[in-house]
């Protein structure tokens, strides 16, 4: 196939195949971030299997994560893929597989609490920490909490052409209805902002970075999808039920839910220093 050249309005038909193919929204916005930046970087030039290998090798010299490099490859092979331009796709960096996460990206229980207690002078945002850790959704989920789903117990979410439903704990059922009663929201979602809308990634996570001072806790550890990771480490430390997680958390690939639960590097330092082999 001839080289051609890519255009915004290529973008813009590629950002909305994404929306067609049902994908979040938070997907979408972030395989069009990338494939713009690669737009900015071919600056006109065709695109080539030598210009996309330039492209990774770029991303590498900047110091990238690995993960991250690879993150922003699959947009890039997936904006390929749309363009039909499959033998300009390039493999991804190997590496191998971690068997414990980041200290000093991980929320523990003790810092969450914490989280929770520097957030009492503001409810909407005290309520929503507690809701998001303790049902284990997506911040994009947060959504489909409204006043009749919990007055029926259960949340049916329906996201990238699946549906699960979530069961509501009755400590939380009794404080969302508390909530929703002393703030007069009647029906339709619960946390929505002033104009009615229901809160998005930027509000929510703008609003939990404030708590970081007063909590003591590291900005690098708070943000939305911390609270679902601590969610899967907890109940995976009380039920050890890989598979019962995945479909809770509403992961199709079980090694996704692999990630979720990883200890830490400390934790797994004292795992294997409790087995006692160093005489």
């Amino acid at each position: 196939m001839r080289n051609r050249e890519l255009s915004k309005m290529d973008i813009e038909r590629f950002r909305e195949n994404l929306i067609q193919e049902e994908k979040s929204s938070a997907t979408v916005e972030k395989y069009f971030r990338d494939a713009h930046a690669f737009y900015l970087f071919l600056a006109g030039q065709s695109i080539t299997k030598e210009k996309v290998l330039e492209y990774k090798q770029g991303l590498v010299e900047k110091g990238y994560a690995v993960r991250s490099i690879n993150s922003m490859l699959a947009s890039i092979n997936n904006l390929l893929g749309f363009l039909k331009c499959t033998e300009c796709r390039v493999k991804t960096l190997k590496t191998q597989r971690r068997i414990y996460s980041a200290e000093e990206r991980e929320l523990t229980k003790a810092e969450y609490y914490r989280l929770v207690e520097a957030a009492r002078n503001n409810p909407r945002l005290c309520l929503l920490l507690q809701t998001i850790c303790s049902s284990g959704i997506r911040v994009s989920e947060l959504q489909y909490f409204t006043v009749e789903a919990v007055q029926q117990g259960e949340v049916v979410i329906s996201c990238k052409g699946k549906t699960r439903t979530i069961l509501v704990p009755g400590s939380l059922r009794k404080k969302l209805f508390d909530f929703t009663n002393k703030y007069g929201i009647q029906s339709g979602v619960i946390f929505r902002t002033k104009s009615g809308k229901p809160m998005n990634r930027s509000n929510i996570w703008a609003e939990m970075k404030k708590l970081c001072q007063v909590a003591n806790v590291k900005a690098s550890k708070v943000f939305p999808h911390n609270l679902r990771k601590l969610f899967a480490r907890t109940f995976y430390g009380i039920e050890k039920d890989i598979a019962k997680l995945a479909d809770i958390l509403g992961h199709s690939n079980i090694e996704t839910t692999r990630i979720y639960i990883m200890t830490t590097g400390m934790e797994h330092r004292r795992k294997i220093e409790r087995l006692g082999l160093v005489v």
